[in-house]
């Protein structure tokens, strides 16, 4: 009995053995993984991801006005947003100074002219009594130097007191053009310095926008072609606008380059200090092709996006040249001709030749 137990465990162990023989010379069937993506169809467009900055209005022309004088202001003539005229007066500093100046400037005129009065009756008598004998030349000679002193000393005197004439109507600060006051940054009672700015008059005629622009846009801007202006105040209405500045070098906070944006037509709806946008349609001036920056595959050395051939559903590579770049777009300006399926959506998962299956496609 147990010799014949262990005979049919031999037997069953053998029939094992040969049965797991037989299923390892078997292929083992290899499924090939069909990855789904998002794809969009290609196709050519304006050379432009519609570049737009934000800005304010400003003036073509503002004037940073400020006393030539120094002193203590005693008299504000104009406020914030008043419409001036060239020459009108603004600010008065108080001219008590320059008036006592100016006194004293003309007493010294004053007796400038009655010492060459004397000199000029000195150098008569001299030369009357030389003709006399009475005096020597010498003499004749020291007399009319004397009234070339007198009459330098008379200029000099008529200089200053010019000078302190015109310190005394350095007092009232004017418009140095029509205009609106824009800012003021001085009190009655306050005294201020010579130079030091305490207004400024926008002038009425010229509007512009001031922008800022990050280095990547730069030489797009400098091509563009047309420029429209909009303001949040007006919605749905448009001015032409060309680049008149584009500043050097950028600002040492934002890191960013000032630009001025003239309004070619602007009108009295435009006010200073409005919030203005400036769209740059045509940034790149071509013909492109946009995709999604999704479907951008960023290489060592290169950039590329997988195209579907349509035939065989299978990926291949495409190295591309990228133009401008704004929010989740950018511009292909070479290696595709328009009309390839793009792969948009799981790029970084494929393989050169890969079967994939289309999840959506789109123009």
């Amino acid at each position: 009995m147990n010799l014949n137990y262990r005979k049919a465990a031999l037997a069953l162990a053998l029939g094992a053995a040969g049965l797991l023989a037989g299923c390892s010379k078997a292929p083992v069937a290899q499924h090939e993984e069909v990855r789904p993506v998002r794809t969009v169809v290609v196709g050519q467009s304006k050379g432009t991801v519609g570049a737009t900055y934000s800005g304010e209005i400003r003036a073509r022309y503002e004037s940073q006005l400020g006393f030539r004088t120094g002193g203590k202001i005693v008299a504000r003539l104009v406020e914030v947003g008043s419409h001036v005229k060239r020459g009108q007066p603004l600010l008065q500093l108080d001219p008590a100074q320059e008036s006592l100046q100016l006194a004293a400037a003309g007493a010294e005129v004053d007796a400038a002219r009655s010492r060459v009065g004397q000199a000029r009756l000195d150098l008569r008598r001299s030369e009357a009594l030389l003709t006399h004998q009475f005096a020597s030349q010498a003499e004749v000679d020291h007399q009319r130097l004397a009234l070339d002193q007198a009459e330098a000393q008379l200029r000099s005197a008529t200089a200053r007191q010019q000078f302190d004439a015109n310190q005394r109507g350095y007092t009232t600060l004017v418009a140095d053009r029509d205009g609106v006051v824009s800012s003021l940054r001085a009190e009655a009672g306050q005294v201020v310095a010579a130079g030091q700015s305490v207004v400024t008059v926008a002038a009425d005629d010229e509007r512009e926008v001031a922008i800022s622009i990050p280095e990547s846009r730069v030489d797009e801007l400098r091509q563009a072609r047309s420029l429209q202006v909009a303001v949040w105040a007006h919605p749905g209405q448009t001015w032409t606008g060309t680049l008149r500045e584009l500043a050097p070098d950028t600002d040492s906070v934002t890191r960013t380059y000032s630009a001025r944006i003239s309004i070619t037509q602007p009108d009295p709806a435009l006010r200073l200090g409005m919030t203005a946008s400036v769209l740059a349609p045509d940034v790149d001036g071509k013909s492109a092709i946009r995709l999604p920056l999704t479907a951008i595959v960023d290489g060592a050395i290169r950039r590329s996006v997988w195209v579907v051939d349509a035939r065989t559903g299978r990926v291949a590579a495409r190295e591309v040249k990228l133009g401008s770049a704004q929010n989740d777009s950018v511009l292909v300006t070479s290696g595709l001709a328009g009309g390839e399926t793009v792969v948009t959506a799981g790029v970084h998962m494929l393989q050169p030749n890969q079967q994939v299956l289309l999840a959506g496609s789109g123009k």
